[in-house]
């Protein structure tokens, strides 16, 4: 099955180079550790996020920051290899590309330590591109947020969707990003950082479809996702698929690749985050972080087997 997006998608936000540890007895403490596994891949929250909305069937491109070196080029190598358009990428001389260490315990949970360069992650001065009227949605994570401002505008502007991730970061900036989009999807750490107080899922969504009057999805991990329409009214619940859980690395990451190409096939925001729910619970099944993003008819078989039909 092949997606229904009339237009493409443009993802802006993280490049890094993941390296990936599954490590059985992490929990144990201070010390030294074997992996019973690793890997290394192009990854980062947007970049993630594209290659899941590639694999669904997408049309897609990514608008990232690398450093001119030999890092960055294997990075764009990585994501084109995945069918994502990578000629946005900026390469910036005298940067380093951006690089995470990441350990995945026996229960799926995860470290993730990140080092990005602030050379390399320097606002741009302007779109990479004069108009993006061209794609249908811009899905933007917060760790590149000159980026996403420009993108979010644009695309607002264009009577487009103007998708933000909400996940970790400043509150200023998360505060100045989501006054910008149409659609906010926000982890449950980084609603209540923007909420300014540690509150539910469910509150979150209340208060922040209150402040911004936009559609607002919170995701609580194996609580599932809470969401209200931009016109606010009961906040309703879909809860996620039940699998053996193996590696929760950018499960939010996938679920946002999906929901953003779901809502620009113009699905229902109920059937884009069962879709994207499916997706992101048959990524937890595979070690290996984004590698485990699936295709779109294994996807929607466990849509249709979790939530009948």
């Amino acid at each position: 099955m092949t997606s229904q997006s009339s237009k493409p998608i443009l993802f802006v936000g993280a490049l890094t180079e993941d390296n990936i540890f599954r490590v059985s007895d992490f929990g144990k403490g201070a010390g030294k550790y074997m992996a019973d596994e690793a890997t290394s891949n192009a990854a980062g929250m947007a970049s993630s996020a594209s290659t899941a909305a590639a694999r669904l069937g997408g049309n897609v491109a990514l608008w990232a920051s690398v450093g001119e070196d030999e890092r960055g080029e294997t990075l764009i190598r990585d994501l084109t290899d995945e069918g994502v358009d990578c000629k946005f990428v900026r390469r910036v001389k005298g940067g380093k590309s951006a690089r995470a260490v990441i350990i995945v315990d026996e229960t799926g949970e995860r470290w993730i330590v990140t080092d990005y360069d602030p050379v390399t992650q320097s606002a741009p001065k302007a779109l990479p591109v004069e108009d993006l009227s061209g794609f249908g949605a811009v899905m933007c994570d917060v760790r590149w947020p000159g980026a996403a401002a420009l993108a979010l505008d644009a695309l607002k502007a264009a009577g487009g969707l103007a998708i933000l991730d909400i996940d970790v970061g400043p509150k200023d900036v998360l505060e100045d990003l989501a006054a910008r989009a149409t659609h906010i999807i926000a982890s449950a750490p980084g609603a209540s950082i923007l909420c300014d107080q540690q509150v539910s899922p469910r509150e979150a969504v209340t208060l922040l479809n209150d402040r911004y009057g936009v559609e607002v999805c919170v995701t609580a991990g194996g609580d599932g996702i809470y969401w209200c329409p931009a016109d606010g009214g009961p906040v309703q619940h879909v809860p996620g698929p039940k699998v053996k859980v193996v590696d929760t690395l950018a499960a939010g990451d996938v679920f946002h690749g999906a929901i953003a190409l779901a809502l620009c096939e113009k699905q229902t925001t109920g059937d884009a985050i069962r879709f994207a729910s499916a997706a992101a619970a048959l990524k937890c099944m595979v070690f290996g972080g984004r590698l485990g993003a699936p295709g779109r008819e294994e996807t929607i078989k466990l849509m249709k087997d979790t939530y009948h039909g």
